[in-house]
């Protein structure tokens, strides 16, 4: 997003000729849609959309500026258009860049210090979007996001920037200075941006969102206003043209509060913020009292959208970094969030005061060769990437394990946690959360868009009994001791997981959609245990609620009671056991210890708060009110013991993320499981 518009005397820009208040109240708006987006705002899931107002407002004043330019004097300077920019833009982003590496040095495990030094120079360098597109980033859906990841608009802008006036000079020259020729050549260039956009959301949504190609549109809309507005049209001199404004500030509200996470985006759906934008800065430049602006140019707004640039700049990685330190996948307390959003106001206003207004003023840039703004620009981004790089070599000699080792421990019941991270830990926090079953690898763990019911088999003993597994990504956590005992010829095994699919019968969900490759892929398995009839029938469930397309806010257990109770009443002749689930973590327990290498227990989840309660009984309620005679594994007393759920025992890391077994430590659980299962399979 832009800077909002400043005096060259650094004053905040006063009402004068060309000066839009609406304009700078639409901004406060966007960025407040922003802000209250990411601190958790459940009611504005589509705060999101403010990004593109801001690309609508940045092509609609840039290419006004330009046109102006043009009709002027004929040409467009270069090098004071790109001097200014860079004056206006990079002093604000470039320190805020370097302070938050800093930051996150300082407060967020070492672990993630090499994705916020990548970003951070993928920013310095002006290319933060492509960053994003490359690493597949889901800006809607990211668990773990970038502390730079709101840059990316920043990129898509300034690369905008780079081409957009050269664009427009070659335009007029093309055109015969026709500026209605010159409209039409946009507005094609803008349709061709448009379709690739939406044709690409098909092809690959991170590309789509983050590069400059299939977001140029929305700027280039802006752009097509500044030629209408400029074009002398009768019908923009109407009162009622005013209305425009109040309809697209009734779209963009809609907007807000309709959409979210699930929401195809961009494509298509990104047209309707665009539009209702653009109908704002029209309707808003109407004569007479029948649009917005009264109402966008109150003070606190026009406080809001004169420091909305630096606002954008702050806002995230002050909900980014004590998210982080946290060392949780869990979302900050609505409060918290609120409150760090709050904060960002008094500190995004200093960063105008004392940054963003003086320097697009200083004399010793404006009044020099413009050389010199480059040559002050390319000094601050490589002092953006010599901090980074100095993080990333003093983060590298930070240890990930104290000096003490610890000896293997047998598995055993209520076992005890090891104090500290051992230097001889297996597997070491820097790959554990890459220590996944092999299941993956050999493409036998199904995606969630792979509705394949095939299973994988694997044992070469004819005579061992039939084993299915049967469920999701924790009922994968188990394949590593399974694969033992079929190793072993004690069973055979066919393994059937697919990501967050339940294998109970009920409707589920997935992004907030209705997740159909998962019911087709659940009755395909069930119809092969029917055909195949194996000995026993292991089903393993992550004990989530939310994954319930219909369930009972204030009963969760009851749908999944149900859906249980179906499942063990249709699989006709197996045995079935049904494996309690793993205790979930509170911390990610490779971020976590990396920060308490001496002090394990402070990452050690609470046993009462390591299980879903009422999912338990639900499952010990279904399986006790069927005639089916399936059984209930419960092999939690081997990774807790009576106060908590140790991440460590002897010199296994236990988990790999918040409730996943790593493979490491389901591979010795082998024996413990087949103490489990012989029974059933005798």
């Amino acid at each position: 997003m832009a800077a909002p518009e400043v005096r060259e005397g650094g004053a905040a820009a006063p009402p004068r000729p060309g000066f839009r208040p609406d304009i700078q109240g639409l901004r406060a708006i966007a960025v407040l849609l922003v802000v209250l987006f990411h601190s958790g705002v459940e009611v504005l899931s589509g705060g999101y959309v403010g990004v593109d107002v801001f690309f609508v407002i940045s092509g609609f004043l840039i290419t006004t500026h330009l046109l102006q330019s043009l009709e002027r004097e004929g040409r467009i300077r270069f090098g004071r258009f790109y001097a200014k920019r860079a004056r206006r833009i990079l002093p604000a982003a470039l320190l805020v860049a370097g302070l938050t590496v800093v930051a996150a040095w300082l407060w967020m495990s070492p672990l993630l210090l090499r994705k916020v030094v990548v970003g951070a120079i993928a920013t310095a360098l002006y290319v933060p979007n492509y960053f994003f597109a490359a690493e597949d980033t889901n800006y809607l859906a990211e668990t773990t996001p970038s502390v730079f990841q709101h840059y990316w608009s920043l990129g898509i802008e300034e690369q905008f920037y780079l081409l957009w006036p050269a664009l427009l000079a070659v335009g007029f020259w093309l055109c015969r200075r026709s500026e209605r020729r010159v409209m039409v050549l946009v507005a094609g260039l803008t349709a061709v941006s448009f379709l690739a956009c939406v044709v690409m959301m098909s092809v690959a949504q991170p590309w789509a969102f983050f590069s400059l190609p299939t977001r140029a549109w929305e700027l280039g809309v802006g752009g097509l206003v500044a030629f209408l507005l400029r074009s002398g049209a009768r019908w923009l001199d109407s009162p009622r043209t005013g209305l425009l404004a109040w309809a697209g500030l009734a779209g963009l509200v809609a907007v807000a509060f309709s959409f979210d996470e699930g929401t195809v985006f961009p494509g298509w759906t990104a047209a309707l913020p665009v539009a209702a934008t653009a109908a704002m800065i029209i309707g808003g430049a109407a004569p007479g009292s029948m649009h917005a602006t009264a109402l966008l140019s109150v003070r606190p707004l026009q406080f809001i959208g004169a420091i909305s640039y630096s606002l954008y700049l702050v806002h995230w990685p002050l909900q980014v970094i004590p998210h982080a330190a946290t060392f949780t996948e869990q979302p900050l307390p609505l409060a918290q969030s609120l409150a760090l959003g709050a904060l960002a106001v008094p500190l995004a206003w200093l960063l105008y005061r004392l940054v963003e207004r003086p320097v697009i003023s200083w004399s010793v840039l404006r009044e020099r060769r413009q050389w010199l703004t480059g040559l002050a620009a390319a000094a601050a981004s490589l002092a953006v990437v010599a901090t980074s790089t100095g993080v990333a070599l003093a983060g590298a000699q930070q240890s990930l394990a104290s000096e003490r080792s610890a000896a293997p421990t047998p598995q055993a019941v209520e076992p005890e946690g090891t104090a500290f991270v051992p230097a001889n830990l297996s597997p070491g926090l820097d790959d554990v959360a890459e220590d996944n079953p092999s299941v993956y690898a050999e493409g036998c763990h199904r995606s969630t868009h792979d509705d394949d019911p095939s299973g994988c088999r694997i044992g070469d003993n004819a005579e061992a009994p039939l084993v299915f597994l049967f469920g999701d990504s924790h009922a994968a956590s188990w394949y590593p001791a399974l694969e033992q005992l079929a190793e072993q010829g004690k069973i055979r095994l066919d393994t059937n997981t697919k990501n967050s699919c339940l294998p109970l019968d009920v409707e589920q969900q997935y992004m907030g959609r209705p997740f159909d490759s998962c019911t087709q892929w659940r009755e395909g398995v069930m119809q092969r245990i029917d055909e195949e009839q194996p000995d026993l029938v292991l089903l393993g469930s992550y004990h989530n609620p939310e994954r319930l397309l219909d369930a009972d806010e204030d009963d969760p257990g009851a749908g999944w009671r149900d859906g249980l109770t179906s499942t063990l009443e249709q699989i006709d002749g197996p045995q079935v056991a049904v494996l309690q689930d793993v205790p979930t973590q509170q911390r990610k327990p490779d971020h976590c210890l990396a920060k308490n290498l001496e002090r394990t227990d402070r990452c050690d989840v609470p046993r009462e708060l390591a299980f879903q309660d009422d999912l338990l009984r639900a499952e010990e309620d279904a399986i006790a009110e069927t005639d089916t005679g399936a059984a209930h594994l419960d092999l939690s007393r081997y990774f807790c013991n009576a106060e908590s759920c140790p991440m460590i025992i002897g010199n296994t890391m236990v988990f790999r993320d918040n409730h996943h077994l790593t493979e490491t430590f389901s591979r010795q659980m082998d024996q413990p499981m087949w103490e489990e299962i012989e029974p059933l399979l005798a």
